[in-house]
């Protein structure tokens, strides 16, 4: 045995078996109690839970270790059952999925507990997502494996008709580069786009901008102060389950105030320094329509990935369309490649240069 060998053998015994008592719980301490109590019929085994009726519900909110489910005319605080399986690619649940609950009818000594020791059934299983608003995100990361580099999707909101789109004239500005992105979104996750353009009262709005977007999506203008344009605006989205996104400050929170009475939703002042917003939403918040359907109002964000490839771009162009079999490459990039029938359009002004250059822009963040 080499000289040394065996004292440092000791010493790493010695460290080992420190650090397994420093990470076992004291006799004494005492935990947070859970946010939802588990009823003594979830306590007693999974096989119970067959006994229950079921009853098919959305996901109207979330908290840590369960959902608020709207079913059968109510919601119900439920938990997550453990025998419950999501597709590890994406968020397990969101505001909007459509769930099977097994439902604990509230007993005579249940009935008069607070919602913080209350469970109302506990979620089996959630259906196939019909659409999502989704932005992807990379696994590598702190306390993930650096070396695992494939896209999680990040599912915001679940099976809505409408990705409605806000943005304002002014405090911010308007980005026509971050509504590009949003419009990639709606049609990569199955959902219509309508733009709601708000603080018009501010500052007038751009015509020209918005005329770029005018073959692409219905756009309203709106001054949720003043109701002006809030009536069109309602009347295009009625009976439709919404979800409301765009940058944050652009007035998401006050435009949910003037569609739907009494939402009360918290508004902030931007910041005067940059005119930039604040999340004044930190998470996903339902409300329902007068007319009918819902809205979702979700937190702002101030950059966006598409989660595409480079070959699929192209795709959510539909402007490059009539040009994009005339090029000389058939994997043609249309960027930089001689011959391209897409770059002579925008030069040319066939394609607006100002959606190319988004065009771009977006093919430098994407994957290879």
């Amino acid at each position: 045995m080499a000289k040394g060998k065996g004292k440092s053998q000791r010493r790493f015994q010695d460290w080992r078996g420190r650090s397994q008592r420093e990470h076992q719980p004291a006799a004494h301490q005492k935990f947070a109690p859970r946010a939802v109590k588990i009823p003594a019929w979830r306590v007693a085994g999974a096989d119970n839970l067959d006994d229950l009726p079921r009853l098919e519900g959305m996901v109207v909110g979330l908290f840590p270790g369960g959902a608020i489910v709207r079913a059968a005319g109510r919601e119900l605080l439920c938990g997550v059952a453990g025998t419950f399986r999501a597709p590890q690619a994406s968020t397990a649940l969101v505001v909007g999925d459509s769930v099977t609950v097994a439902h604990c009818p509230a007993s005579e000594g249940e009935a008069e507990q607070d919602d913080s020791c209350r469970a109302d059934g506990m979620i089996l299983a959630r259906a196939e997502r019909r659409t999502a608003l989704c932005r992807p995100m990379l696994r590598s990361g702190k306390r993930t494996d650096k070396y695992q580099t494939e896209s999680f999707e990040k599912v915001i909101a679940a099976n809505m008709d409408v990705l409605l789109i806000v943005a304002s004239t002014c405090q911010p500005r308007f980005r026509q580069f971050l509504i590009d992105r949003f419009l990639i979104v709606a049609q990569r996750g199955g959902l219509r786009p309508v733009l709601a353009v708000t603080k018009i009262d501010l500052a007038p709005p751009d015509e020209d901008a918005l005329g770029e977007f005018e073959s692409l999506v219905r756009a309203f203008r709106c001054c949720p102060p003043t109701g002006e344009g809030i009536g069109p605006l309602l009347a295009e989205i009625a009976g439709a389950t919404c979800v409301l996104t765009g940058a944050s400050g652009v007035g998401k929170s006050a435009l949910v105030n003037a569609m739907v009475p009494g939402a009360a939703a918290a508004t902030r002042q931007i910041r005067a320094k940059d005119e930039r917003g604040r999340h004044t939403t930190t998470s996903a918040s339902v409300y329902d329509l007068p007319d009918g359907g819902l809205i979702v109002d979700t937190p702002g964000v101030r950059e966006l990935g598409v989660g595409l490839r480079r070959e699929e771009l192209a795709w959510y162009f539909p402007e490059f369309e009539p040009f994009a079999g005339q090029c000389k490459f058939a994997d043609c990039s249309h960027s930089h490649e001689p011959d391209c029938a897409v770059i002579r359009a925008a030069e040319s002004g066939a394609v607006n240069q100002r959606r190319y250059e988004s065009y771009l822009r977006i093919l430098q963040s994407v994957e290879g």
